[in-house]
């Protein structure tokens, strides 16, 4: 069985594994064909993450390992972010051997509903011979839906003989592109009407054709661009004159930031997410929705006066060769430039004066490469590095689109792994780095340069924030004995505290160089003053 499971996985891709397995999958392992890849993390999240990075970076399904009832339990808070994040994963997990399931021996998983209904689907192949054929359509379904596909291997299958006959899935699947939907009519001509139209770009727009065609678009009608609250990529280029920077994720700032437009455009997300819940319409009374999205789900929640279900890139293009004969002739309300960064940046701090996250950011806007990758898990200082550190490039900026933390270190060394070629930065804070530290011991025993910078404020400064707003005492204490640089060094992992602004412009102008895309991780803990605000 095993060997026609590797045929089908050599079809759909899926020869690089990433794994931490356990005495389930050693049947599947051992004497693992020289064509396959096998990349060993300490923690199932950091194996999950790492498999989403790699995913997103290559555009193609990934591949994640999973030991029964612990690993699967471990990793479903990072298949709920890959989820989230549309990355597609084919995670096999490790069940006993069914020929005693009925008596429940020690490593029976009661696998099916644990990770709830984050996975696309659930697999469990009633015989061994069903096996290849389910791994083949969990790939297939994982691209299709863009999420991950749980597909359970009880151990003693892999010495099942293979059944010829037993074949049930396509080799190749191909699905027709729909052409622009009647409909798209109904918003060009929304748009043509509107006398002062916007724009709100998300993750799911974060491609090439779809920053091209969102371009056009908004240059066409001279409407504002902003990106998605709490989006997990950008879907627009954030240097562009029209951009405005991230909506706020409260209705009253939502508000106050969309008064005056008349129509909303939203491409590539839902309309619109949000964080604390206010009183009050989403959007200004009388400002019209119309939502452009891949995913129905998205479409379905959004309240808008229409959804288009399809690739948003597409759709955006359509629309805009539609609206080209409608807007000749007609004046245009140019969209007021606006500078997202201004309201972060900060004077350069004097000796012996501590460092805060702006200044971080304002040296990584200066020295990152224009195709570099920015992978985020700074909680409390996520807007400032949202305004500051513009994505010039489709994936320049990455985040977990759960929420949860422990995602940033390793869905980076995935996305390293994918994209050999392009700079890939994670900024952290110490707290989040805490949830996936192990991690780097992956990166350095792989020899995949990231780099890694932690803003070390010794805090859960975000939770600090939080506290503050409901005016009460916080519990919890803070962590300033915890060093995250001897931890990255006993992980193997070179590693450097920074306190002063020289340093770390030293130190982060070695990212403009062509060789930062080379060489090994490192590790840089640099020490930040808390936040004092945070309001996303």
């Amino acid at each position: 069985m095993r060997e026609e499971t590797f045929d089908v996985m050599r079809l759909r891709g899926l020869t690089t594994l990433f794994s931490n397995p356990g005495s389930t999958e050693v049947p599947f392992l051992i004497d693992l064909p020289d064509d396959f890849d096998f990349i060993l993390a300490l923690h199932e999240g950091s194996v999950v993450g790492m498999a989403t990075g790699y995913a997103l970076a290559t555009g193609r399904c990934g591949f994640a390992l999973l030991h029964t009832t612990a690993g699967l339990g471990n990793a479903v808070g990072a298949i709920a972010t890959a989820r989230a994040n549309r990355a597609p994963l084919v995670v096999m997990v490790g069940q006993q051997d069914r020929r005693h399931l009925a008596l429940e021996p020690f490593l029976t998983g009661q696998l099916e509903g644990l990770a709830g209904n984050y996975p696309l689907e659930v697999l469990a192949p009633a015989r061994a011979a069903d096996v290849p054929s389910a791994v083949s359509r969990a790939a297939l379904k994982a691209e299709q839906g863009s999420g991950p596909v749980l597909v359970i291997v009880p151990m003693g299958d892999w010495d099942e003989p293979a059944d010829p006959h037993a074949a049930a899935a396509s080799r190749r699947v191909v699905v027709a592109p729909p052409g622009l939907p009647a409909a798209a009519e109904e918003v060009a001509a929304l748009l043509a009407g509107a006398a002062n139209p916007a724009i709100l770009a998300g993750a799911g727009n974060d491609t090439d054709a779809g920053w091209a065609a969102l371009t056009a678009l908004a240059e066409a009608l001279q409407a504002p661009v902003w990106i998605e609250p709490f989006g997990a990529r950008a879907g627009f280029p954030q240097t562009h004159p029209l951009y405005q920077g991230q909506l706020p994720a409260d209705r009253v700032r939502v508000r106050a930031a969309l008064e005056g437009h008349d129509v909303l455009l939203v491409a590539g997300t839902a309309a619109i997410r949000q964080y604390p819940y206010n009183e009050g319409p989403l959007v200004p009374v009388g400002t019209r929705m119309v939502v452009l999205t891949a995913d129905p789900a998205e479409a379905n929640r959004s309240p808008a006066e229409l959804s288009l279900v399809g690739d948003p890139a597409v759709l955006a293009a359509g629309i805009c060769e539609l609206l080209r004969s409608r807007l000749v002739g007609r004046p245009q309300r140019p969209a007021s430039p606006v500078s997202p960064e201004a309201a972060f940046r900060l004077e350069r701090p004097q000796e012996g004066v501590a460092l805060r996250a702006a200044h971080v950011f304002e040296l990584l806007a200066r020295y990152l490469p224009r195709d570099a990758v920015l992978v985020e898990e700074a909680p409390s200082s996520r807007p400032a590095l949202q305004a500051m550190v513009p994505a010039r490039a489709p994936l320049g900026f990455v985040s977990a689109a759960m929420g949860g933390l422990g995602f940033a270190l390793p869905a980076a060394i995935g996305l390293k792994m994918g994209l050999p070629d392009r700079t890939v930065v994670a900024v952290v804070g110490d707290g989040s780095s805490l949830y996936s530290i192990q991690s780097l011991w992956t990166a350095a025993e792989r020899g995949v340069p990231v780099v890694f910078i932690v803003l070390a404020n010794g805090s859960y400064a975000v939770m600090d924030r939080l506290a503050d707003k409901r005016g009460g005492k916080a519990p919890w204490p803070g962590f300033p004995q915890i060093s995250v640089a001897t931890l990255a060094e006993g992980l193997g992992v070179q590693a450097r505290r920074v306190t002063d602004f020289s340093a770390l412009e030293a130190e982060l102008a070695v990212l403009a160089a062509p060789a930062a895309a080379t060489g090994e991780p490192l590790l840089l803990e640099v020490t930040v003053a808390p936040e004092e605000v945070f309001a996303p």
